[in-house]
């Protein structure tokens, strides 16, 4: 008997030490030579990324001696010095209001134009949809200054050359291959059964859009705010070749480059500041979208 009830006990025991010592083999096993590697590799990208922006941010608050220097000692002798001087040398309150103006009517109309082509494309069913959809992908294959020229015609063609308001039907429509194709894969997710029900209760195509796919897919519309803000807000050659460097018109990013002085000798302390101004806005933007942005990725990590 007491052979017997050891026999018994025996893979009792070892299923009550199992989770223990599963626990002591997961901790011993957590630092495996591929995860430190890999955790290497993050940070040295991460430095990668975060020391360019701390040397533009301690270089906006110093004299263009110490950042020679000093380039990267955190001493803030110029205080705002240099903020106050590029903010009345490039009339940074016309630049930056032209770089709100255009970016923010080109992301709207990009969302209003995407928003409902996006749906109806996930929603189709037929030839003709995914005829569309291919048209949409192929703008991925024409690269950006490829378009310049013909731009550029266009705009003095309908009398809008040298006119922010050109920008603003120019980007959301160079804009549209990513963002449609982007919410595309977002409205898919979304069960049939919510439209179907939708349906039944009397709701058309606009109010299903409204009440059920942007809520459900607003973390896709938040990636997609962020991705195109930061290529508006950064664009330059299109700005520069069709709004041109007219002070009062031009955005921040085409009044940053006239920093640049006599014979190639450049106040780098004036361009860090004029470059912590222009970058501001982003950040701002991101923190605003940024839980939304994650979401989507989570959302399509699980998809996944």
């Amino acid at each position: 008997m007491s052979t017997i009830a050891s026999q018994i006990a025996s893979p009792v025991a070892q299923e009550i030490m199992t989770p223990s010592r599963r626990r002591q083999r997961g901790k011993a096993s957590r630092w495996t030579p591929g995860i430190i590697v890999s955790y290497a590799l993050v940070v040295g990208y991460a430095l990668l990324l975060m020391i360019p922006l701390y040397w533009i941010f301690v270089s906006a608050f110093k004299p263009r001696i110490e950042i020679l220097a000093q380039p990267f000692l955190p001493t803030f002798s110029a205080g705002l010095e240099n903020i106050i001087e590029v903010w009345n040398l490039l009339n940074i309150p016309a630049a930056l209001a032209n770089s709100i103006y255009i970016t923010a009517a080109s992301l709207l109309l990009t969302l209003v134009l995407a928003v409902p082509a996006a749906y109806a494309l996930a929603r189709s069913t037929g030839r003709i949809g995914k005829f569309i959809e291919g048209l949409y992908a192929l703008g991925f294959l024409i690269p950006g200054f490829a378009s310049l020229i013909p731009t550029l015609l266009l705009a003095i063609a309908i009398g809008l050359f040298h006119d922010r308001e050109f920008m603003i039907l120019y980007l959301p429509a160079s804009a549209q291959p990513l963002a449609v194709i982007l919410l595309i894969q977002f409205m898919r997710t979304v069960p049939n059964e919510l439209e179907e029900a939708a349906r039944i209760d009397g709701a058309g195509r606009f109010r299903t859009l409204w009440s059920i796919y942007l809520p459900l897919v607003s973390p896709g519309i938040a990636t997609v705010a962020i991705l195109n803000f930061i290529g508006f807000w950064n664009e330059y050659i299109y700005s520069l070749v069709i709004v041109g460097a007219n002070e009062f018109k031009r955005t921040l990013q085409v009044a940053l480059p006239t920093l640049q002085g006599n014979q190639g000798i450049t106040d780098y302390a004036l361009v860090c500041a004029g470059t912590l101004i222009s970058i501001v806005p982003v950040f701002i933007v991101y923190i605003i979208l940024n839980r939304r942005m994650e979401d989507a990725l989570v959302q399509g990590a699980l998809k996944g």
